[in-house]
Formats: C-alpha cells, sequence, structure tokens
C-alpha cells in the first residue's frame, strides 16, 4: 500500500469538481467509526450516537497518508478521557492518518458533528475560498473548528480540522490507553506501517511522550488484537 503526500498549494490548482480528501488522523481512520458521522448511528463500543450527513453515501475512496507537521495531545476527552489528539501544521515532524474521498458537503457534516451539531438542522457547506488560498481557516473558536488544507493529491484538496491554538500554546495531555489503542488500530486499519512503527510513531507524540513507551503501546496493540 502507498503513502500519499500531499502536493504544497501554489503547486498545482485545486480541482472545482465538489469533491475533497478529508484526511483523519485520530478516530475517524477506523471505517466503521467514519460510517457513523456519514450514514448515522453508533460506532461500535461507542457510547454516543451520531446523525450523519446529509449526504449519507461511502467515501469514494481512502487511502493511507503522511503529512508534515505534529499529532498532540491536549485537553480533557469527556469520551476517552486523557488528552485528545489535534494537529499542528507548524510544529517539525510527521503525521499520519487515512484520506477519505467525500463531498464538500459530507466533509462540512462532518465538521459540524466534530462540534456535536445536527447537519439536518439547517446543515450548510463550508465556504473553502480562505482554507484553500492560505492554507488555513479558523471557522470558528470550537477545538476542531480550524480548517487546514496542507496541500492536494491529485489536484484534490485535502482538508483536515484542529484546534485554534498550536502545540506551544497549550499543555500536552497524556491519552489514555483507550484512545492510543484506538489511534494505532486506525493506523494498523489504513495503511502499511508495521506495528513498531505505530508504537514508535504514537510514543513521540507530545502528550505521549515520556508517559508512554513503545514497548507499552505495543502491549496495547497486543490487548486490542487478544493475544
Amino acid at each position: 500500500m502507498v503513502v500519499h503526500t500531499a502536493v504544497p498549494l501554489g503547486v498545482e490548482a485545486p480541482k472545482a469538481d465538489g469533491r475533497v480528501w478529508y484526511a483523519s488522523y485520530g478516530s475517524n481512520m477506523h471505517m466503521d467509526r467514519l460510517a457513523a458521522y456519514l450514514a448515522g448511528g453508533t460506532p461500535p463500543g461507542a457510547t454516543r450516537s451520531y446523525p450523519g450527513c446529509r449526504d449519507r453515501r461511502a467515501p469514494e475512496r481512502s487511502i493511507a497518508v503522511q503529512l508534515d507537521g505534529c499529532l498532540y495531545f491536549a485537553t480533557e476527552s469527556p469520551v476517552w478521557t486523557g488528552g485528545r489528539g489535534f494537529y499542528d501544521p507548524s510544529a517539525p515532524g510527521r503525521l499520519l492518518g487515512r484520506a477519505h474521498l467525500v463531498t464538500v458537503g459530507q466533509v462540512s457534516d462532518i465538521a459540524a458533528q466534530e462540534m456535536y451539531r445536527d447537519p439536518s438542522s439547517g446543515g450548510t457547506d463550508l465556504d473553502l475560498a480562505k482554507v484553500l488560498r492560505d492554507g488555513r481557516d479558523e471557522a470558528g473558536s470550537g477545538r476542531y473548528e480550524t480548517l487546514i488544507c496542507p496541500g492536494t493529491f491529485g489536484g484534490i484538496p485535502v482538508l483536515t480540522f484542529t484546534a485554534p491554538w498550536s502545540l506551544r500554546d497549550v499543555e500536552p495531555l497524556m491519552p489514555s490507553a483507550a484512545y492510543l489503542r484506538y489511534l494505532a488500530g486506525g493506523l494498523l486499519e489504513s495503511g502499511p506501517w508495521r506495528e513498531r512503527e505505530i508504537a514508535d510513531y504514537l510514543s513521540a507524540c507530545p502528550g505521549a511522550s515520556g508517559s508512554w513507551t513503545a514497548g507499552q503501546v505495543l502491549e496495547l496493540l497486543a490487548t486490542r488484537r487478544g493475544r
């Protein structure tokens, strides 16, 4: 399986065909969880039910991706406990994830559900003009309301969500075992990365670094597989 890297904005003109790559670096790397955002429902093992998108079709395609920047953990998650995953595109490092080819309407509705809004109640499409021009648009003050466009794949814009702050502005917070296990499983599902590479990657992320070792993350993966 190929790991795709984004072509920087300005190198090629984005296609205006109503599609985007939604790049997930967190729980939506799992197809069953993403399906709940798209079609509505409760993901396996979750307690929260999602209303779904106005357009409930599955992604046209999903690919493994690597983006410039850094995954870090901060702020308390009421679901997972411990730190949540965020993306700082300006920090040194690499971010591993999965990009799903969806419509602008679908990525708009996924963004709404990330902030606990129901897209069926007057949902509207995001205005992507600023993020496609500047690579960033703080569409709101919420923790996942800042849009990032790190570039394009095949002329189609790549979009993801993160917080308005950067890594240097917030205190990193250790993620829970359940959350790290889920992210590690999502990376295994998403691409060609081996367990050791995933463990090295996650244990080095701010918030996890110094609290989780690569060996401990490998043990979480072993528990996930029932070994």
